[in-house]
């Protein structure tokens, strides 16, 4: 049996687009974040040590929802400023920028203990390898270190998608028509919450389905020559 969606069904899939566009932008800013944050915490400099633990505590331990409007309307004066300066009238973050910042930055607060956790887990063995080799720290790390790194993260990286996915819901608070702003809009036209609530509740699972399996697909080819062993 097909839903009765009363015309919103486009509505419902550009709001999905807009929930895919927002969950990879978030992602990109989010892994960024993350490795930096990973590598200040591992740093053997005490200063970026104290940085990436600032970090990663003071954004874990305030809700994502907060986050999203502390963004939105924490930076409307300061960005309005920047628009003076520049002579641009009535400057101001889109709820998408906002949205993008905010997820970014609390997907990279976690993303960084799993890419610590897996930076930890190489032996320093390899390192010494590759200085013994003549290579430069820098080909150290994007040669043996960060393919490495990025086997033993792909897990942990792809929960932390899936809860990202779903925290695009939040940035409904401040307007962007995303799966759930859509799904709002057309519970209010058509007095049917169940219909179009569940129709939200199905769409966010295919696209968790989708994000399931392309990390699996990731997680298989980063895996290769490697043989796992039953404990």
């Amino acid at each position: 049996m097909i839903p009765d969606l009363h015309g919103f069904g486009p509505a419902l899939l550009a709001g999905t687009w807009m929930t895919i566009q927002l969950a990879v932008a978030a992602l990109a800013l989010g892994l960024v974040l993350g490795l930096l944050g990973a590598l200040a915490k591992t740093s053997p400099y005490a200063a970026l040590r104290w940085v990436g633990g600032t970090y990663s505590t003071i954004v874990r331990g305030v809700p994502e929802l907060l986050w999203v409007l502390l963004i939105y309307f924490g930076t409307i004066s300061l960005v309005r400023g920047v628009g003076e300066v520049f002579g641009i009238a009535n400057l101001a973050l889109s709820p998408f920028v906002a949205g993008t910042i905010a997820l970014g930055l609390c997907f990279g607060a976690y993303a960084t203990e799993v890419f610590r956790g897996a930076l930890l887990a190489i032996p320093k063995g390899h390192r010494e390898a590759g200085l013994a080799l003549g290579l430069g720290k820098r080909r150290i790390f994007l040669k043996l270190i960060l393919p490495q790194m990025w086997r033993l993260a792909l897990p942990g990286l792809g929960n932390l998608f899936m809860i990202l996915m779903k925290d695009t819901a939040l940035v409904s608070v401040i307007g962007l028509e995303e799966i759930m702003r859509s799904s709002q809009i057309a519970v209010t036209a058509s007095k049917e919450p169940f219909t179009f609530f569940v129709v939200a509740a199905l769409i966010y699972l295919g696209l968790t389905v989708i994000a399931m399996t392309g990390m699996h697909f990731l997680e298989k080819r980063a895996g290769r020559g490697f043989v796992r062993s039953a404990a």
